[in-house]
């Protein structure tokens, strides 16, 4: 009997161009794969500190990065009276909508003043001056706090120059901030979603998200760096930091 159908030879050619064209496709820049960039925190390379001091560290048996206010950014606020935020840029890094995600964890400073709250957090759409951005951040010590006031605070959206927290909760109160459970100095698994002028902060793999922005200041268009992101009287920790890009 006569069989019908297409020469072996070539239906196997066929399938491996398939193949092929498959992993071709999935290597193209702007697919998922391609976009995805990982950077594990456990050196200083390739980061460029701003009133940061920065070095590889161990916590919870878990590498990382470990980061303070640096001594002469102490030095130049006592001096000045003006407040220092610390930023931990990652170089070559441009991001205007997509996911961030990180393990994070943040703990007072020896000496630490009243006010500190072991603040630790991400910067995104960071500006070539350092000063303007938008960040998510957490203050842990706030998290299991015995006072319900300091427990809604326990996550921040802000935009800085013009948007800084005080702004925000005097005119605007509980809209840019909210509860979540923190421990000090524990990794804490973090998510940021940006699209447009919308973001969302995920904490702990949650499904929901602890705090919802509909009107990121940047605006819709806002592009810059990421940078990961603390305040004075912190110790804080960072590792396995993830920036997926997107168009929207």
């Amino acid at each position: 009997m006569k069989q019908s159908g297409i020469p072996q030879t070539i239906s196997t050619s066929r399938s491996t161009l398939f193949v092929l064209t498959t992993i071709a496709t999935l290597l193209l820049p702007g697919t998922a794969s391609a976009q995805a960039k990982r950077y594990p925190l456990e050196s200083v390379e390739r980061l460029r500190l701003h009133n940061v001091t920065a070095e590889p560290a161990t916590l919870q048996g878990k590498k990382g990065l470990k980061a303070t206010i640096s001594e002469e950014a102490r030095r130049r606020m006592s001096q000045t009276q003006q407040y220092a935020q610390g930023l931990v840029c990652i170089e070559d890094l441009n991001f205007s909508n997509g996911v961030i995600e990180a393990e994070i964890a943040g703990a007072l400073a020896p000496g630490a003043g009243g006010e500190a709250r072991g603040f630790v957090g991400i910067a995104f759409r960071v500006q070539e001056d350092l000063k303007t951005y938008d960040a998510f951040y957490l203050r842990p010590t706030n998290g299991r706090a015995d006072d319900q006031e300091r427990r809604n605070h326990s996550a921040q959206y802000i935009s800085l120059p013009e948007w800084p927290w005080s702004r925000l909760r005097k005119e605007t109160p509980s809209k840019y901030e909210a509860y979540v459970d923190l421990v000090p100095g524990t990794w804490t698994k973090i998510k940021i979603e940006v699209r447009g002028e919308q973001a969302r902060l995920y904490v702990h793999d949650n499904e929901q998200p602890t705090l919802i922005i509909k009107d990121v200041k940047s605006g819709a268009n806002g592009y810059g760096g990421v940078a990961l992101w603390l305040e004075p009287g912190t110790v804080a920790h960072f590792r396995n930091l993830t920036v997926e890009p997107s168009t929207r």
